[in-house]
């Protein structure tokens, strides 16, 4: 299974924060990021993360890439709501949303939502695409 990160420049820390706390859980899972939010979370915590490009160097669209070819199975985006973002950042940012409920990926924007996809991962709640979609 993997997990892949996404932060924008305000929501770093707490990513790296989010991924302290949840480092145990984290660490059983194949990680991948967009180039600075992996830099800074591996250096904080160690765990091992395959880093595309920043997302502002198309990052993001390599995770979309992967979305589409169902090669990621959970996306933490956590969005600062509080700028505004660059007409070109946000229809990216939109298009990786829609990629999400396309392959229909479980994806968290904010840390409660995070917290919540994390702790059905320790149950074991999302392990049906291991074993393949009933619904699909």
């Amino acid at each position: 299974m993997t997990i892949a990160l996404i932060a924008h420049d305000a929501k770093k820390e707490l990513m790296v924060q989010f991924c302290i706390a949840y480092c145990g859980i984290l660490s059983r899972y194949n990680l991948c990021a967009t180039g600075t939010t992996g830099k800074v979370v591996s250096e904080a915590t160690g765990l091992p993360i395959q880093k595309y490009f920043s997302g502002s160097q198309g990052g993001g669209e390599q995770i979309g890439a992967r979305i589409s070819c169902n090669e990621i199975d959970v996306l933490l985006f956590f969005r600062d709501p509080n700028i505004v973002q660059k007409s070109g950042s946000e229809t990216a940012d939109m298009t990786l949303l829609r990629l999400c409920d396309v392959h229909n990926v479980p994806v968290a924007t904010n840390i409660a939502t995070a917290e919540a996809l994390i702790m059905a991962l320790e149950r074991g709640d999302l392990d049906w695409r291991e074993i393949g979609n009933p619904l699909l």
